[in-house]
């Protein structure tokens, strides 16, 4: 059972019920999107960044960064792109984990690849692909995934853009250098709701904005948009999949019966996973959160970069898939 469904329950009681909203109306859909994933997000965010924060205080700084530091064959971007595999967070709910690896001085272009790889590769893309097409095309979506991700983090890290972080993430990280690595269970768990109540105080009127805009997009733009833009036929299909997908927002399970419907009324299945991968992983939301820890120019930047490789992704597959048929 999705342990937020009573939510759901209560926003769709909220929506329905005590507003009267029709279940078939714009307003109703949007309405109900948006009382739903605002405190699922938060919930997520403030669950994830106290058992980081627990983790963390059994992890100095000094060791994290070590962990994750490897320069030998891009090691740490490896290492990082694959936890985030095994963390299949959305992409909103990755940000307090991607603050942590910042402070801790792990870097840059590391944390890069742990952000892209979290919720681009997420398991029910895969379980949709193997139960689709079979163990090669899901071996090749997340063997493309961790490409993206790997090499994402390797030219930011490149680049040396930490100047482009905003200065509270480091004034964090060296406000925390001088702590003790030993403490109590009792100290460390207020450490951890201590640092929930800093970021979530910190980032929670972008996750409402951020949301609020997909909700939006979410109830107003029509089912078939996308294959009227991007339908059988158009060579320019995949760029313009992942410019829709990008200003929605949406986890992966909530995208997966959206791109049942493109494939069946047409859709490239590589178009398709573009889209879906646009709206999980390059959201609007996650850019105005994000705002709250990144510059502007270092955001264009991810976005660009990760942009360009959903597309050569579809594109890729929209040349597989019919030669795996």
């Amino acid at each position: 059972m999705d342990p937020f469904y009573p939510l759901q329950l209560l926003a769709n009681w909220i929506t329905y019920n005590v507003l009267g909203l029709s279940a078939t109306s714009k307003l109703g859909a949007s309405l109900d999107f948006f009382l739903f994933d605002v405190p699922k997000v938060l919930i997520l965010l403030a669950v994830v960044i106290f058992f980081v924060a627990v983790i963390r205080s059994f992890f100095p700084p000094e060791k994290t960064k070590k962990l994750l530091s490897h320069s030998r064959l891009y090691g740490g971007n490896i290492a990082a792109a694959l936890l985030g595999i095994v963390t299949p967070f959305c992409s909103c709910s990755a940000v307090p984990l991607f603050i942590g690896f910042v402070e801790s001085g792990v870097p840059l272009g590391v944390t890069f690849s742990f952000l892209v790889a979290s919720p681009m590769i997420n398991e029910v893309a895969v379980i949709l692909l193997l139960g689709l097409f079979g163990w090669q095309i899901a071996a090749l979506y997340v063997v493309s995934g961790l490409l993206i991700a790997i090499t994402s983090g390797i030219i930011i890290g490149k680049l040396g853009l930490e100047s482009w972080v905003e200065d509270y993430v480091y004034e964090i990280r060296m406000g925390e250098a001088g702590k003790l690595p030993e403490q109590t269970w009792r100290e460390r768990l207020a450490y951890a709701l201590g640092y929930v109540k800093e970021i979530v105080g910190k980032v929670w009127p972008y996750v409402v904005v951020g949301i609020g805009i997909g909700a939006v997009m979410h109830g107003y733009v029509p089912n078939d948009f996308l294959v009227k833009y991007a339908g059988p036929g158009n060579p320019l299909a995949v760029p313009l999949a992942v410019l829709i997908g990008v200003p929605l927002y949406s986890n992966a399970a909530g995208v997966v019966p959206i791109v049942g419907v493109l494939i069946a009324k047409g859709v490239s299945v590589g178009t398709a996973l573009a889209f879906m991968m646009a709206v999980v992983g390059l959201s609007l939301p996650e850019a105005i959160i994000l705002r709250k820890v990144l510059k502007p120019k270092l955001i264009a930047l991810y976005f660009g970069i990760n942009a360009v490789g959903i597309v050569a992704i579809g594109y890729l597959f929209n040349l597989v898939i019919p030669l795996a048929r």
